[in-house]
């Protein structure tokens, strides 16, 4: 039986992704790819940045 890995937070994946990504575009030349790769890095960024944004919101609105 194959055994299942731990799961990863949104937060890791993200991570994970922005890395990768990070390195993929390290080998590409400057053009419309490597544009694309940086764009969806961005992006990234932005959801991580949104996802901690509302994170704290709850545990503001949270009751004690």
């Amino acid at each position: 039986m194959r055994r299942r890995s731990e799961p990863h937070t949104f937060e890791q994946r993200l991570d994970a992704q922005r890395l990768r990504l990070e390195h993929e575009s390290s080998d590409l030349p400057d053009g419309h790819q490597r544009d694309s790769v940086a764009a969806r890095i961005e992006q990234l960024q932005t959801a991580a940045e949104m996802y901690d944004f509302l994170m704290l919101r709850e545990e503001a609105a949270a009751p004690l």
